[in-house]
């Protein structure tokens, strides 16, 4: 088959093939090209040294000479170019000691992860295969190159990879590679908290993000981050709770439980794939059944970002919040939260199967539409008015523009300077 590539690539393997040296692209981007998916990157291998390749380009990135790689810089986007190598001891469960240039373009392959990671392509060549990945992309099937124990001491990043790969491709883990991955879990300890957080976040943002259960289930959620384990704990005690005394009772996520099953725990995770992809979605529908000091505590020990780990806090806890169909606690809840966190929060609300949704969201137009205020940057009046009305700076107007505002949360008509002026003066006789 032929691999239509970037014109940057091709300029640049056509370059170093001109200059009597081999050139492929290789890795991920072959694997997804011959998936149909478009691939993220284009990464490219060659026969030629570090120092040749910036012979031949001149200006290059030094973006990792030690393990053989420069970057080109074309039209405005880099491409990595590595040097065939062959790796030494990985004495720090994630990196190699060293690296040994070599002119065999398969004893490059066959130190990479797994087999479908495993192959290359130029259009003079075709497809270089020689792990059988393409027979397992063929099988759907994630298997490591050579012994899977091996690959997975070597770099314990590869575990979580590898249940990545099987969530983003729907790909199952072959017996021996799944094997290594039970065994070989522990020395997850050696990768960092923001490495884990990368794949589990590539995980829940596939388009199978049920698969997380995989991480339970193999024993990687005992080394993730602290709390990570009691998630799969709670949600089975969900589906065991819903399922009490019954022989047939939909969980949570409208499924059916049989007493402790967790195939049935596993079909309940499909609803995730129904939230919106993305990073905030996506983990506050994971963490959805913690309290939010639990979701804060778990997104913190892998540290993400302060803004998902705030938008996951403010959804979890308005998921959870009690509400009536009723305008007065919409606004309410509202006033604590931006409107993307409250209809995030009604999607969590969905998953779970509350059928009062609808009528939430139907309310919520309304309430946009009317312009109500839900805030203190919408009142009629400001801490300076207050201010004019004779309270004192500091707690005392804060406490009044609260007064006012709970005022407009039950009555929004009264969001008017001349009445919540009159208003302050009974917040004074307080």
């Amino acid at each position: 088959m032929r691999i239509e590539m970037p014109y940057e690539a091709e300029w640049i393997i056509d370059n170093i093939r001109s200059h009597g040296y081999e050139a492929f692209i290789v890795g991920g981007c072959v694997r997804d090209a011959v998936l149909g998916r478009i691939p993220g990157d284009w990464d490219i291998t060659t026969s030629a040294k570090p120092e040749q390749v910036k012979e031949i380009f001149g200006k290059t990135v030094d973006t990792g000479l030690k393990h053989g790689t420069v970057t080109i810089i074309k039209h405005g986007k880099g491409y990595e170019v590595t040097t065939y190598r062959i790796d030494g001891e990985y004495l720090d469960g994630r990196h190699p000691e060293t690296v040994e240039f070599t002119p065999d373009l398969r004893e490059d392959l066959k130190r990479r992860d797994f087999t479908i990671n495993a192959m290359a392509y130029s259009h003079e060549t075709g497809i270089v295969d020689e792990f059988e990945g393409m027979e397992d992309l063929k099988r759907r099937v994630i298997r490591c190159v050579g012994c899977a124990g091996d690959r997975f001491t070597e770099d314990a990043l590869r575990i979580l990879r590898a249940v990545r790969f099987a969530a983003q491709l729907d790909f199952v883990i072959e017996d021996e590679t799944y094997k290594a991955i039970v065994k070989i879990a522990p020395n997850l300890t050696h990768v960092s908290k923001e490495r884990i957080q990368v794949e589990l976040t590539k995980l829940l943002l596939s388009d199978h993000p049920e698969k997380i259960w995989m991480v339970d289930e193999t024993g990687i959620a005992d080394y993730v981050t602290s709390g990570f384990p009691e998630v799969f704990e709670r949600e089975l005690e969900r589906e065991n709770s819903h399922n009490a005394g019954e022989n047939e009772t939909p969980g949570t996520c409208g499924c059916l439980v049989d007493g402790a099953s967790r195939e049935a725990l596993k079909e309940c995770w499909t609803g995730l794939a129904a939230l919106p992809a993305d990073k905030s979605h996506r983990w506050a529908g994971f963490l959805r059944h913690m309290t939010p000091e639990q979701a804060v505590k778990i997104l913190r020990g892998l540290k993400l970002d302060n803004d998902t780990i705030g938008n996951v806090k403010s959804m979890v806890m308005a998921f959870q919040a009690p509400l009536a169909v009723d305008k007065v606690q919409i606004r309410k809840l509202l006033s604590r939260v931006t409107e993307y966190q409250f209809l995030g929060a009604m999607q969590l609300k969905k998953l779970d199967g509350d059928e009062t949704v609808p009528e939430l969201l139907r309310l919520f137009e309304e309430i946009r539409e009317a312009g109500d205020c839900v805030s203190l940057k919408q009142l009629a009046v400001n801490g300076g008015d207050l201010l004019q009305q004779g309270l004192e700076k500091g707690k005392q107007i804060g406490d009044g523009l609260m007064y006012l505002l709970n005022l407009v949360l039950e009555e929004p008509k009264l969001n008017k300077k001349d009445i919540l002026l009159e208003k302050i003066n009974q917040f004074k006789k307080i």
